[in-house]
């Protein structure tokens, strides 16, 4: 997919311009080291900004300059590497991409059993035939690889099969091999094809990975006991047994290839959060067109159509009823367990599931457009993201794969120096195992798995995070600042109270009805949650609105206007004091309602006081509970908000707050994050994502509140999909708990090779009289990758709530 957009600087240091963003499909990617090759291809392209290759997603994900760079160009340099590359659908929603990545990985995936499965029931069948000749050239005192299986295999399993298998050991010797030469060379050419020709493409682009190890070590043992069966002569004129290893190279290919298998299943399991969202949209819709039910697909229905949803059907699109009225699951885009009641005019998004009623709503948010596209593609994004702590891996990715080709050269040649009377076959078998030992692809999936585990688990609770680097982020927080409205409290504000000064002959109740009705007329004309607070309350009352003149917006203080030709004010005390009208007779209540919680919003008519109107934020019902958590993690938390001292300290007492900073315009929540900043914190910000906008590009980390149907996407680095706060502590739990696991995956990755090496190498053998078979070396490398995904999976059972 193909995306333009604006970039204000850049990591080369070039000026300000159009730049795209375009995600390539690769192929043929098999360990870090392929990824580490493709990404420092295209960084070092021409007009290329940033290049993110992505092992588990198959993917790279470029930054570029189109008036230097195009699409085609970087798909041929990916081309150029010897990797399949093909050009991006420009059009394709995230939803259909998905689709068709698990339809290629499920492919992937069953070839990949079948080959192992059919290696590894060749190789048993080769290590049984291997033993007659073992015995018949143990028999002859000869030079001999000693390694404990092949030892464990003389003493134990050859007398059994001696036993139970008598023929075997009458067939002739040079049959046996030459049938095993035939079946190696068949599990080689065909299930094992893929290395070889990796490992030539690499090679002619001078470089190495996993394939030129695999490929390297099964040649080897290949091209020995191929020699041995075409000329065993030759070895038995030197005193050298004329083993075959055949089995050897059999099983290596087998077990890595099982390996890749136990992966690939793996790998499919971290991206099953992608896999559920993308199954969420259905497939064909009732739509309403001339007033006939047609049964269309989804593709197909157009903005503004008409759809019907009956109960038990997942909604097609996003849109707004227009008759009937139901309750809706939307627990999978939300992550919200309760359902939702939904009636005319309220917004439904696509893939939410229709329970008990029936309604039409009017579609919009076709295609990529749609929310639960939109989402998928956010989440897509995060997973190909790469985490800072990766860069570690890539350094090391970068040279492992030459340096191990060095080390196992050193080991053949220390063998035959330092221990001559082992024999050269002793010093191959370790080169062989050192090679098929050392495959960095434990170090390429220990920090994408984690990434793409710990992303699907916060979406599924409603926590949309962008990326990876957001991810380690999050894990450094020290100090949350709160927006007050919509955070804490519910945003939907109400009237509590109004106090009126009556004019001579009025009644409490028309004084009151008067100054409703002109601040009702007033505040229509604002957008502010308390201004829709006041017009709902005069409505609610029954009274009629009269039309506004010269209405002017004051930033932080309130409204101004001209009302049946009466100058109306309706603010804060400061927009009262700009006017000179003096409010010192209704302080009193206005301190009042400050202390319990309330907004007093002063009314000034025709230059003088009218009275206040109180409007009370309702706190969401977890925000306290919320809080302590964010406590338990270790947090300071601080209030920021727009209100008076007063009423912003009553809250933040109800709920435990550890710090309040009140009546701060939109800049001021900036400077107040600054200041924080300056202070050696880490700030996180969680706001509206609209008005806090500011602050939460100021923070280091900006958490957005939204509801599954009204999403601002861009805004802030953490999307939360309901409004409830304990999604904050949910997200940092997240966070801290995804980093303890991509330590732990880069820990056992590398310490694996620092043991593993060594021990294939023979440095115990002197000692224990110990060393690594290269079978042995090779199930241990499929089992290191599938031991660093399986850690990663343990994330989907982290508990947020």
């Amino acid at each position: 997919m193909v995306e333009a957009t604006r970039i204000e600087g850049t990591s080369k240091g070039l000026p300000p311009s159009l730049q795209e963003r375009v995600t390539i499909p690769v192929t043929g990617m098999t360990c870090a080291a392929c990824q580490s090759f493709v990404q420092r291809t295209l960084a070092g392209q021409p007009g290329v900004r940033d290049a993110n290759v992505n092992l588990m997603l198959n993917n790279a994900t470029v930054l570029f300059d189109p008036a230097v760079a195009t699409v085609s160009g970087l798909v041929d340099a990916v081309r150029g590497t010897g990797y399949g590359a093909e050009m991006p659908a420009l059009l394709e929603s995230a939803i259909a991409e998905q689709e068709e990545n698990d339809k290629e990985q499920t492919r992937e995936h069953r070839q990949l059993r079948l080959k192992a499965g059919v290696s590894m029931v060749a190789g048993v069948v080769a290590m049984t035939l291997s033993m007659p000749l073992m015995s018949e050239n143990g028999a002859r005192g000869m030079e001999r690889i000693k390694d404990p299986l092949m030892d464990w295999s003389e003493r134990v399993l050859n007398p059994l099969l001696r036993s139970a298998l008598p023929w075997l050991y009458r067939l002739s010797g040079d049959g046996i091999r030459w049938f095993l030469f035939v079946l190696a060379g068949f599990i080689l050419g065909w299930a094992g094809r893929r290395f070889y020709v990796k490992a030539w493409s690499a090679l002619k682009h001078r470089t190495a990975d996993m394939n030129t190890l695999v490929a390297l070590g099964t040649g080897a043992a290949f091209a020995y006991s191929a020699a041995s069966t075409i000329a065993p002569h030759f070895f038995l004129a030197h005193d050298v047994a004329p083993d075959v290893y055949f089995e050897a190279s059999i099983l290596i290919v087998g077990l890595v290839l099982t390996g890749n298998a136990l992966e690939s299943r793996a790998k499919a399991r971290t991206a099953s959060a992608l896999r559920k969202l993308a199954q969420l949209q259905p497939r064909t819709a009732t739509v309403m067109r001339d007033g006939v039910e047609a049964e269309l697909r989804v593709e197909q229905i157009r903005e503004n159509d008409v759809v019907l949803v009956r109960p038990g059907e997942r909604i097609p699109t996003d849109g707004r009823v227009t008759s009937g009225r139901s309750s809706v699951d939307e627990s999978m885009i939300t992550g919200e367990p309760l359902p939702v009641e939904k009636t005319i005019l309220d917004k439904v998004t696509g893939g939410t599931l229709n329970q008990r009623g029936a309604f039409e709503y009017r579609a919009s948010g076709l295609g990529a457009e749609g929310t639960l596209a939109q989402i998928v593609r956010l989440l897509r994004e995060a997973q190909g993201s790469r985490a800072p702590i990766q860069r570690v891996a890539d350094r090391v990715s970068a040279i492992f794969v030459p340096v191990v080709l060095a080390i196992a050269a050193i080991t053949f040649a220390a063998w035959r120096i330092f221990a001559p009377g082992a024999g050269a076959m002793q010093a191959s078998a370790a080169a062989v195992a050192v090679l098929v030992i050392a495959c960095p692809c434990a170090m390429g999936l220990a920090v994408p798995t984690a990434v793409m585990v710990a992303t699907g688990r916060g979406a599924s609770y409603g926590i949309l995070i962008k990326g990876g680097e957001a991810l380690q982020r999050l894990e450094k927080i020290d100090t949350v600042v709160l927006d007050k409205t919509g955070t804490i409290t519910v945003g939907r504000p109400r009237v509590t109270d109004v106090v009126a000064i009556s004019r001579a002959g009025e009644t409490v109740a028309e004084a009151e009805n008067r100054i409703v009705r002109v601040a009702g007329a007033l505040e229509r004309a604002s957008e502010h949650p308390l201004a829709e607070a006041v017009v709902r309350y005069a409505q609610d009352r029954g009274l009629d609105l009269p039309h506004v003149q010269e209405f002017e917006s004051l930033t932080g203080e309130g409204v101004v206007g001209l009302v049946e030709g009466e100058v109306v004010l309706i603010g804060n005390s400061a927009l009262m004091g700009r006017y000179s009208i003096a409010t010192k007779s209704m302080e009193e209540i206005g301190r009042r309602f400050a202390e319990n919680g309330m907004t007093a919003l002063w009314i000034g008519i025709a230059g003088v006081s009218a009275g206040v109107i109180a409007v009370s934020d309702t706190i969401k019902a977890n925000a306290a509970e919320a809080i302590r958590r964010l406590h338990a993690e270790g947090l300071r938390v601080v209030m920021v908000t727009g209100d008076n001292e007063h009423a912003a300290r009553a809250i933040a007492r109800e709920v435990g707050v550890d710090e309040v900073i009140a009546g701060v315009l939109p800049a001021g929540k900036v400077d107040a994050i600054k200041r924080l900043q300056q202070e050696g914190q880490v700030v996180a910000m969680v706001g509206d994502g609209i008005n806090d906008a500011p602050a939460l590009a100021q923070a280091d980390i900006g958490l957005t509140m939204a509801t599954g149907a009204d999403i601002a996407m861009e805004a802030g680095d953490v999307m939360l999909m309901r409004s409830d706060l304990t999604s904050v502590a949910g997200a940092i739990s997240l966070s801290r708990g995804t980093m303890r696991v991509m330590r732990q995956n880069l820990f056992w990755a590398f310490l694996y090779n620092v043991i593993g090496i060594p021990l294939a190498a023979g440095v115990l053998y002197p000692v224990f009289g110990l060393m690594l078979s290269p079978v042995v070396a090779s199930a241990a490398m499929a089992l290191s990758s599938f031991s660093v995904v399986t850690n990663s999976l343990r994330l989907r059972r982290l508990k947020l709530s």
